[in-house]
């Protein structure tokens, strides 16, 4: 039987470049907003949305529920976001930023932009090619699918 060399298989490279790059990328929000990874993912989605709830959130960011319901306790709790009843669903809240929120968001916004752009000039002329894979891999996984709360 073949062993398998971990550190060589995609599946766990992938994830620990993920892992890395969204680490690194908390430099841009987390010291001066104090933003946890799933609290800034959920305030760029509301940003991105303007209103969604929190199942919608999770899983547009891929974060299982319990992350999602976290952050959007503690950003309300800062009150940088509101809830309200869904009219489709009574038992479903929308969320929305509240210009706390929006202010926020609009301060780190182009921070973020800077950080992928230097990722990609780091890159040079492998970034067009690495962003076609990308985008064929996560066609081939089907990223659209369900978060999950471990991955390879």
């Amino acid at each position: 039987m073949a062993k398998l060399q971990l550190e060589a298989f995609l599946p766990y490279r992938l994830n620990r470049i993920a892992a890395a790059v969204s680490q690194d990328f908390r430099s841009v929000y987390g010291p001066h907003h104090d933003l946890t990874i799933p609290e800034w993912r959920v305030l760029a989605t509301l940003g991105q949305f303007e209103q969604m709830s929190a199942k919608a959130i999770g899983r547009h960011s891929a974060m299982h529920k319990t992350k999602v319901s976290r952050a959007v306790r503690a950003l309300e709790e800062r009150r940088w976001l509101r809830r309200r009843a869904s009219e489709a669903d009574r038992r479903e809240e929308i969320l929305t930023l509240t210009a706390q929120g929006e202010s926020a968001y609009r301060q780190i916004v182009p921070k973020a932009l800077a950080f992928e752009r230097r990722l990609l000039q780091q890159l040079g002329s492998d970034a067009g090619p690495l962003l076609t894979a990308l985008r064929r891999l996560e066609a081939v996984v089907e990223v659209a699918g369900e978060p999950e709360d471990d991955r390879a």
